[in-house]
């Protein structure tokens, strides 16, 4: 695996217009080429702030971010939409187009100006199609979607932009247990970089490469599922008590919590 750094922020802080304190206090993040990042940590601690400053929705007050060693602010919004992709945790209900007219929006940022959309499908899309489980969904409207199903066509879309980086808030939201372990195990075998705002302690110890740990503000903890995720971390962060051992099946880390 790569272990070039992809995307750093450094000293990032961050205080929307009208709130008392900083959301985001002096975070030093730090993303490798092709790593499988999970930002994690309690309600309110900051990572869809976080996210939000990483694909450029927020604007730091102090700090820098940089991708692939230039400044994400000096990038044209075509250029940055050909490198990165975003799955938001909330998605528009109101979306008047069936899912083979959403998906080929994702197909914007390669075009040219004047040329025509192609009809069907690349061997690229196919897969993505058929990993996400949306094939049969192609030609329903959006908007008669479960949350499940709009949740798996949307990450489908931003992976019809051919990112380099993909950031996903939340992705796991709205999803039975079977489609958040296909779905993670199929973020998790991407040659891209992939970095995401997870709740769940245990997927993130199973799927991700190195998980980032946000508390009040302030990333606090970074490092390997099994370097960050011990008992004395857990309770200082979540304040919750924790035993980690080894699931028997899968030899990943396994959490318990009581």
């Amino acid at each position: 695996m790569d272990n070039s750094i992809h995307l750093q922020t450094n000293q990032l802080c961050w205080q929307p217009p009208g709130t008392p304190a900083r959301i985001l206090d002096d975070v030093h993040l730090t993303v490798k080429q092709s790593h499988f990042v999970g930002v994690l940590g309690p309600n309110g601690s900051g990572k869809t702030s976080l996210l939000r400053c990483l694909y450029r929705s927020e604007k730091p007050d102090l700090g820098s971010i940089t991708l692939d060693g230039q400044s994400l602010l000096s990038y044209s919004s075509q250029d940055l939409a050909k490198k990165l992709a975003v799955v938001l945790q909330e998605h528009p209900a109101d979306i008047p187009l069936c899912v083979d007219e959403l998906l080929r929006l994702g197909r914007i940022p390669h075009r040219d100006f004047l040329s025509r959309d192609r009809r069907g499908y690349s061997d690229y899309e196919e897969q993505i199609n058929a990993e996400l489980d949306i094939s049969q969904l192609l030609k329903r409207s959006y908007e008669n979607l479960s949350g499940g199903e709009k949740q798996r066509v949307m990450i489908a879309r931003a992976l019809y932009q051919k990112p380099e980086l993909l950031i996903l808030d939340e992705p796991t939201n709205h999803l039975d247990i079977a489609h958040q372990l296909s779905i993670m195990r199929y973020l998790a075998g991407l040659k891209i970089t992939v970095i995401c705002s997870l709740h769940d302690l245990n997927l993130a110890a199973h799927f991700c490469d190195e998980v980032a740990i946000m508390h009040q503000g302030r990333l606090v903890e970074q490092g390997t599922p099994e370097a960050v995720f011990t008992p004395e971390i857990i309770k200082r962060v979540f304040n919750v008590n924790a035993i980690s051992d080894q699931h028997p099946s899968t030899g990943s880390q396994r959490l318990s919590f009581y």
